[in-house]
């Protein structure tokens, strides 16, 4: 073996390796120089053999969603993360800090940021269980006055809305278990349960703060930021079935019933006056939602209508005109069940009103006539006999008789205001008769 190398060959060693004729001869073989990535250390402990405050200063300098992609590294740095992320002043600084501002520094929106802060929390206990997720996440958030119901003085606090994206960003992608154990768990940190029993079973309007505060909070927080609306069902069912029918009807209403211009509900309303239909499109909204997911347990068609009629009954019963608009702003299907089963009951004059305001309510508010005359063909076929038949077809021209008498007595006994929008809906209903029976003849005789 040959001994003396060269300094460029310093590098290499000599190994031996044998020819074909057994003669040795030299190899030359380089040296490994280079570590791989495997035989590096676990690049956690460079910062876990920083001093913590250094950490904490590095940490600081990161946005949200860059400490968010630490906690995916190792279990050790999620530790490291969630004791940083526990610090009032990190809380201070990334929670309480400008919460109310429209936008954050370095942010597009502030809905974003609390839109990371949900990833967020959902990455650094992601090997949690639920429970304790729940418990180490939302304790986080319970000292914050504009999270919790009737605690932020902000006029128009704008808490909810934060604290809404945050949760729906959170439980993205989780099953229904385990969002109902979300459900529960909010419902005992801010005793929700309790205070919606406290306004459903008293008398509408008694307690119309603490009826905004429901509304709001439920829809800011569960409902309006679903992403879907087999998320949205979900929680709003998990709001009504702890009570009774007119418990459920009565919460309905708080959550989705018109608006006064100063904010409350609009209770009185409902019961002497027609409403434009904006104000009832959230409601129609609402009940078509439970209403066309007729699959879910312990929740069927029939709960839907039991709903509905005791709906249009709070705080008295409604104005026919709007049971009527509710029902054309609910669509043919939902339309036609509620009367049907109401004709089925044997309820006939009381569908022939509100099949005449369909009427009105379909010439109001530019909705095709065609519409109207088909939903009376259907009904009219729901009936077996003939006498059946004739009797609600009579009724109902009957009931456009009634209806017009109706307005023309409030014309001549009602005061100025009265009287001109009381004549001014007579001209509408006749005008909508006519409109009405001619295209019913120009079905019938094609």
């Amino acid at each position: 073996m040959v001994r003396g190398t060269s300094r460029k060959a310093s590098a290499y060693t000599v190994a031996p390796k044998f020819d074909s004729s057994n003669c040795m001869v030299r190899r030359i073989r380089p040296v490994r120089t280079i570590t791989t990535r495997s035989q590096l250390k676990n690049s956690s402990d460079f910062f876990q053999g920083l001093p913590l405050e250094v950490f904490h200063i590095i940490l600081d300098q990161l946005s949200v969603l860059e400490i968010s992609v630490f906690c995916l590294t190792s279990k050790k740095m999620t530790s490291c993360v969630v004791n940083f992320i526990s610090t009032l002043a990190w809380k201070s600084k990334s929670i309480l800090k400008n919460i109310h501002n429209t936008t954050f520094p370095g942010q597009t929106s502030a809905g974003e940021q609390f839109r990371d802060l949900g990833l967020l929390f959902k990455r650094c206990t992601m090997l949690l269980p639920t429970k304790e997720r729940l418990k180490f996440i939302l304790n986080k958030f319970l000292q914050v006055p504009c999270f919790m119901l009737e605690e932020c003085s902000v006029p128009n606090c704008i808490g909810l809305v934060r604290y809404g994206v945050f949760l729906q960003t959170l439980i993205a992608g989780w099953d229904e278990v385990e969002c109902h154990r979300v459900f529960i768990f909010l419902c005992d940190i801010t005793n929700l349960l309790n205070r919606i029993q406290s306004v459903i079973t008293g008398k509408p309007g008694l307690k119309g703060f603490e009826e905004l505060e429901l509304r709001y909070f439920c829809r800011k927080v569960l409902l309006d930021l679903s992403p879907n609306q087999l998320d949205c069902q979900f929680w709003l069912l998990c709001l009504l079935k702890p009570w009774p029918l007119v418990h459920q009807a009565h919460l309905l209403l708080i959550l989705y019933g018109p608006l006064l211009s100063e904010g409350s509900i609009s209770w009185h309303d409902l019961v002497v006056r027609g409403l434009p239909q904006d104000a009832l499109w959230d409601l129609a909204r609402a009940i078509l939602l439970l209403f066309n997911k007729p699959d879910v347990k312990d929740w069927t068609t029939q709960s839907t209508l039991a709903v509905f009629a005791e709906i249009t009954a709070i705080p008295q019963p409604w104005h026919v005109e709007n049971v009527a608009r509710l029902l054309v702003l609910c669509g043919t299907k939902l339309c036609y069940t509620v009367l049907a089963s109401r004709a089925l009951c044997g309820r006939i004059k009381e569908i022939a009103k509100v099949i005449v305001y369909i009427i009105l309510v379909c010439e109001k508010d530019g909705y095709q006539m065609t519409w109207a005359v088909k939903l009376v063909q259907h009904i009219h076929m729901c009936f077996k006999s003939a006498v059946e038949k004739f009797i609600f077809i009579h009724q109902l021209e009957n009931m456009f008789s009634e209806v017009t008498k109706e307005f023309y007595e409030i014309y001549v006994a009602g005061n100025h205001l009265d009287a001109r929008e009381a004549f001014g809906t007579l001209c509408l209903l006749l005008h909508a008769n006519a409109t009405f029976h001619a295209k019913f003849l120009h079905m019938m005789l094609k």
